[in-house]
This record gives structure tokens, C-alpha cells and sequence, in this order.
């Protein structure tokens, strides 16, 4: 089990019980739902139990998920995932949030995505490594591209926001 990763300014680490707060405000932030197609709220009893879980190694749970903190002062800022690992094909998909508007655009994703890029190669020998992206997410869109993610297509009204559909491109990054 990862313990700590570390980057300039930020480390990621393992869940810990600690974390049930944090991840029930993102879990349940409705402005972050159309990005981690979520439906419906989490109770702090699920979380509590997806916590318990969290022990799971990625071979077992098929899935890594890691917070992202400030190296200095331990502040919380989001998390970031490998979801869907395939040993077998060697790929998985990878999704990042930042919680606070105020934290976006300071580099702390980049740094987060960085470590888990280099992971996902060195420890989990994976040979490509994707991301599903809202059309509209131009931030989202240029921090992939940044790490040489290609644009492999775009599912047309793919996901429902309201009452309308919203296309969705899936970037790809074959090591």
C-alpha cells in the first residue's frame, strides 16, 4: 500500500479514516457531480464504509484512490484516482479533483498528475493510462494535454447536466 508520494509542493497519500469529512463534502458538492457522475448524495455511513475498504490494494480493489496535500502545512486539497486498472491489458483511467476553486490553477493538479503518471509506468508497468473529459472543461483539457494525453475521440451528448446533454472526449497517454 502507497504510503506517501511526494512532488515539489504537494504529496498524495493513502485514505485515512481522517478523510470522511473531506471526502463526504466532495462526494456529496453537487457542482462536482457532472464531473464524477454522480446521481445521488453519499451518507457518511457509505463513506465510512468505502474508508474501512480502503485498505484494498489495487490488484484487489481495482482502483487507487489518493489525497493531495500541501507538503508544508498538510492542508487537504482534493484527490486524485486510477479506476478501471486492467493488469491483463496494462491501462486503467485516471480522474483528479481539486475541492476549492481557489486551489485550481496554482499548479497542484499538474504536480498530483505527475507523480501518478510516473506510477502508473514505473510500479504498475501500465502501457496507456486515459481520461474522460467534459467538452467544456478547457482546464481539464490543457492540464492532460500538458502530459502528452492525445484527444482520441469525443462521445456526442454523452452525459446529462439539467436539461441538456454534454459532450464528453476521452484522452488517451500510451507510455
Amino acid at each position: 500500500m502507497i504510503r506517501r508520494l511526494e512532488a515539489e509542493s504537494i504529496y498524495l497519500r493513502a485514505l485515512e479514516p481522517e478523510d470522511l469529512e473531506f471526502v463526504y463534502q466532495i462526494e456529496n458538492d453537487l457542482k462536482l457531480w457532472e464531473v464524477s457522475n454522480t446521481q445521488t448524495p453519499y451518507s457518511r455511513f457509505l463513506i465510512r464504509q468505502y474508508l474501512e475498504n480502503a485498505h484494498q490494494d489495487i490488484y484487489e480493489a481495482k482502483q487507487l484512490r489518493l489525497v493531495i496535500c500541501d507538503k508544508k502545512t498538510d492542508e487537504v486539497y482534493g484527490l486524485i484516482d486510477i479506476f478501471d486498472y486492467d493488469p491483463k491489458n496494462a491501462r486503467a483511467g485516471i480522474g483528479i479533483v481539486i475541492q476549492r476553486d481557489t486551489n485550481r490553477m496554482k499548479g497542484i493538479g499538474s504536480q498530483a498528475l505527475k507523480i501518478v503518471i510516473d506510477y502508473a509506468y514505473q510500479h504498475l508497468l501500465l502501457q496507456q493510462i486515459y481520461a474522460n473529459i467534459a467538452a467544456d472543461n478547457t482546464s481539464s483539457k490543457k492540464l492532460f494535454h500538458k502530459f502528452g494525453f492525445a484527444e482520441v475521440g469525443v462521445k456526442k451528448k454523452w452525459n446529462r447536466v439539467g436539461d441538456t446533454y454534454k459532450d464528453e472526449v476521452m484522452y488517451q497517454l500510451i507510455f
